[in-house]
C-alpha cells in the first residue's frame, strides 16, 4: 500500500473479528517496525508487553477497566481484539544515556529535559505499529490506561518499576463498528494549525 494511502486510512478501530487471529509473521513485523521509531540519543528506552492468549487478555481487561465501563459497548468491541500490545517508556534509559561521556552531561538530572522524550519516543513507536497495522490490512486502536489502574496492571503483569505504560494498543482484523461521534468535529484545516515565519492567531492582522 502506498504510504499516503496508509496515512489516509489510519483511524482508531474499536471492534474486531474474534475469529481471525493476527498471523505471527504480521505481528512480528509490527513489533520490528516499532523499533525503527526515532529516539533521543538512540536511547531506545521502550519495552512492549504483548498479550495474545485469551487468558492474558482477560487479565488485562479485568485489571485496567474502570467499573463504569464494565458493561459498555466500547469494551465489548475492544475485547474482541486478538492482540493487545502495551508500550512502556523507560525514563532511566534516557537519564543514563545522556550521562555518558559523548553527551556531555555528568549527571542524570531530569530537569535538563524540557519534555519527557522517553514518553514521546515510545509514542512514536506506537504510531509505527498503528501505521503498520493499516499497511497489513489490520485495524488498531491506541487508548489510555486509567491512572488508578496503572499500579494494579504493573503488579498483575510483573512490570519493573523503571517502565511505565503510556497506553495500550488493540490489534486485529476490523469488524463493523460505529463512527466515533468525535469525528463530527471535522479535521482542522492546515491554514488553522500551520504558522509560517511567525505565529498568527486566526483573524489577527499581524
Amino acid at each position: 500500500m502506498e504510504f499516503s494511502e496508509v496515512v489516509r486510512r489510519r483511524r482508531m478501530v474499536r471492534n474486531y473479528d474474534p475469529d481471525r487471529p493476527v498471523p505471527a509473521d504480521v505481528l512480528e513485523r509490527l513489533l520490528e517496525h516499532a523499533l525503527h521509531a526515532p529516539s533521543a540519543g538512540f536511547s531506545q528506552g521502550w519495552g512492549f508487553l504483548v498479550l495474545e492468549s485469551a487468558a492474558d487478555r482477560d487479565r488485562f481487561w479485568a485489571t485496567t477497566t474502570p467499573d463504569e465501563l464494565a458493561g459498555s459497548g466500547w469494551l465489548a468491541g475492544m475485547r474482541r481484539a486478538p492482540v493487545i500490545v502495551v508500550p512502556h517508556a523507560n525514563k532511566s534509559a534516557y537519564l543514563d544515556r545522556y550521562a555518558e561521556s559523548d553527551k556531555g552531561w555528568a549527571d542524570r538530572d531530569e530537569g535538563r529535559w524540557p519534555v519527557p522524550y522517553w514518553q514521546i519516543d515510545t509514542g512514536f513507536a506506537a504510531l509505527m505499529m498503528l501505521l503498520t497495522a493499516v499497511d497489513e490490512g489490520l485495524g488498531a486502536c491506541f487508548f489510555g490506561i486509567p491512572p488508578e489502574r496503572v499500579d494494579p496492571f504493573r503488579v498483575e503483569f510483573g512490570v519493573p518499576d523503571r517502565y511505565g505504560p503510556i497506553g495500550a494498543i488493540t490489534i486485529g482484523y476490523r469488524a463493523p463498528d460505529r463512527r466515533s461521534p468525535s469525528l463530527r468535529r471535522g479535521r482542522r484545516p492546515v491554514a488553522e494549525v500551520v504558522h509560517r515565519g511567525r505565529w498568527r492567531e486566526p483573524g489577527s492582522a499581524s
